[in-house]
């Protein structure tokens, strides 16, 4: 283990004496003092690389407070546990509920995926699943295709989308 450290240091001090390490001399006429200048040159003959692509390319981030849409839905779902909110993906997924007044052996679970910023009928999907237990832990899960729940969710989001959407173009006037 010694021999291999004094090895190493031998080595580095031979390398070092040799010149191997020092910087090269640069003439001045033939290379920029502008630092911009030089980093430019270096990047265009492939010396170098640039995040600026990276970092300063434009994007579009849209609040969640400023999409009808999301506001509409998180409204018209506030009285229901939420276990996903997820805007950046486009989805709200609420927790299993069910309606003390109703039986207790049934429970509804709704998901919001939202296709588009666009206020219309194509821009939302509601998909409902129905969940009945009975006995103890046997539990039947189902999707609730073309419900009544389904169509009213989807036609009190867009009424209230259209309301919010409306209202925010009244306050830029």
């Amino acid at each position: 283990m010694i021999r291999i450290f004094l090895l190493s240091i031998v080595c580095l001090l031979t390398l070092s004496c040799n010149g191997a390490f020092k910087p090269k001399k640069v003439d001045t006429r033939e290379v920029s003092t502008n630092v911009q200048e030089r980093a430019r040159k270096n990047i265009e003959t492939g010396r170098g690389s640039s995040l600026g692509g990276i970092l300063n390319r434009g994007t579009n981030y849209e609040f969640s407070t400023a999409n009808p849409m999301w506001r509409a839905s998180l409204e018209t779902l506030d009285f229901l546990p939420l276990t996903t909110v997820d805007y950046s993906g486009g989805v709200i997924i609420t927790d299993w509920y069910f309606d003390s007044s109703a039986s207790s052996d049934e429970s509804i679970k709704i998901t919001v995926r939202f296709l588009s910023n666009n206020i219309g009928s194509e821009s939302i999907k509601i998909i409902v699943h129905q969940r009945v237990c009975k006995n103890s832990g046997n539990c039947k899960i189902q999707l609730l295709d073309k419900s009544n729940i389904q169509e009213e969710l989807h036609r009190t989001i867009l009424k209230k989308a259209s309301l919010i959407d409306k209202n925010k173009k009244n306050k830029k006037n």
